[in-house]
């Protein structure tokens, strides 16, 4: 969708009643649980969460929704691909079969009372609101408690999926205070997390109901939100371990936090795929620079051996990047070379065309070219990014001389046509050169130009 087709998405999104957009959010999460095509029930569901976390004029909780305001605590934890999830995250279409399961089986007669008092409103809300946390959180207890029909009714509920999420949903329930009181705690963003940081926030960190297994990584992801760079997280293991060997590292209760920042990794390297699949090339760049860093971080500050679990990862990681990227790269000095490739004259008609949008396109190819060449060393592209980048470079510059050159002669038809050849070639000289480079082709061309009528008028 380009940006016209998506304001127009925000502004019928925008119009619909907080239930209509409620119900609509919950049918598109239902949509990716199934497995249908989430290409576009993401961007629904992206464009909707935008508009529901806008600042409301007035301080009051949502009241049209109590599934939403039940499960408020979660939200900082929630992901929308259900088939990614690491330790310290919830599917959020686990939520909706949840919250239909209380209503009807679990706990109807208490649902309802909640509705009625969050309808009635009042100075108490808030307090209702987490003692019905509470209460759900014992519920989830109740129900993964060894007994003779626990399985029926986790099957009850909903898919596998919504069964794994509910220890974690209870237990982020029951210490929602704890977290809330840890990100009080923590600076608003941390730039450098060196031993001074990691000092405090283990301070931060010391609550016994935040060291459970269960509850760890949530905390360190509360931690993660601070960090300027996510995968730093690692040196508080680091830290725990008094090492930087993984073994040592991995035998602490904060070796999951290894864990985490190599899975975030794999969901980096899966946005990157779809990006580039979809020809959104604006975010390419943050992306590598967030592979780049965090590959070379975890290289630099944990001893891993390539045999390892966490080694092995990490080597997949890298070589889910390079197929990633290759086939991309490889491609560009071909889609360069049949935009500016001269033609004879008698091939050039009236109607020939160079397409602006391919060449926005090409343009914006070169540049993550050039981009991946910033980070080719320590994401395994080395060989095929500097090999595409020399190729561009020669082509293009000997290409933009050449079509400047076909300017002065050849009939009005062609010279049309190659007009256009040398604005797309300045366009991939500004790109991959520079403006004063292509400042440079430009004013040769214009001369060029000057020449030929010149001569004609001769």
């Amino acid at each position: 969708m380009n940006q016209s087709s998506t304001e127009k998405l925000q502004d019928y999104l925008a119009q619909l009643s907080p239930k209509s957009q409620a119900l609509l959010m919950r049918e598109f999460e239902r949509a990716i649980e199934r497995g249908d095509d989430a290409t576009m029930p993401s961007l629904v569901l992206g464009e909707l969460r935008k508009i529901i976390r806008q600042p409301r004029g007035d301080t009051a909780p949502r009241s049209d929704d109590p599934a939403r305001l039940l499960f408020s605590p979660l939200e900082p934890f929630l992901i929308d691909n259900a088939a990614a999830v690491r330790p310290g995250q919830i599917r959020r279409s686990s939520l909706a079969p949840l919250w239909l399961w209380l209503s009807r089986e679990g706990m109807p007669a208490e649902v309802t009372a909640f509705q009625e008092m969050l309808a009635k409103g009042g100075p108490g809300l808030e307090r209702t609101i987490r003692a019905m946390q509470i209460s759900v959180s014992d519920k989830i207890a109740d129900i993964l408690a060894p007994s003779a029909n626990r399985e029926r009714t986790l099957g009850r509920i909903g898919a596998p999926s919504v069964a794994e999420d509910l220890p974690s949903i209870g237990a982020v329930l029951h210490v929602h205070d704890a977290l809330q009181a840890l990100g009080a705690r923590l600076p608003g963003h941390m730039r450098i997390f060196a031993d001074p940081q990691i000092a405090s926030v283990s301070n931060a960190l010391n609550v016994p109901v935040l060291q459970k297994p269960q509850t760890l990584p949530f905390a360190l992801s509360v931690v993660m939100h601070h960090l300027d760079e996510p995968w730093q997280i690692v040196r508080l293991g680091v830290s725990m371990a008094g090492s930087d060997d993984e073994v040592r590292v991995a035998g602490t209760p904060y070796g999951v936090a290894v864990t985490m920042a190599i899975q975030d990794l794999s969901r980096v390297v899966a946005e990157l795929r779809s990006d580039i699949r979809r020809g959104q090339f604006k975010t390419i760049a943050d992306h590598l620079k967030t592979l780049h860093d965090s590959v070379r971080g975890l290289r630099t500050e944990l001893d891993i051996r390539s045999d390892s679990p966490w080694g092995r990862q990490l080597s997949a990681i890298r070589a889910e990047i390079a197929d990633v990227l290759q086939y991309e790269i490889d491609s560009v000095p071909g889609r360069v070379r049949r935009l500016l490739r001269q033609r004879p004259d008698k091939d050039i008609t009236a109607n020939s065309r160079i397409d602006p949008t391919e060449v926005d396109e090409t343009a914006a190819m070169i540049d993550f070219v050039a981009i991946c060449r910033n980070y080719a060393s320590e994401l395994a592209i080395n060989e095929v990014t500097l090999r595409a980048y020399g190729d561009l470079q020669q082509y293009i510059e000997k290409t933009t001389e050449a079509l400047v050159e076909s300017l002065r002669g050849g009939d009005s038809n062609a010279k049309a046509f190659r007009r256009t050849q040398v604005q797309a070639a300045i366009r991939f000289c500004d790109v991959l050169f520079g403006p004063d480079y292509a400042a440079l082709m430009q004013r040769s061309a214009d001369m060029a130009d000057i020449v030929e009528r010149k001569s004609a008028r001769g």
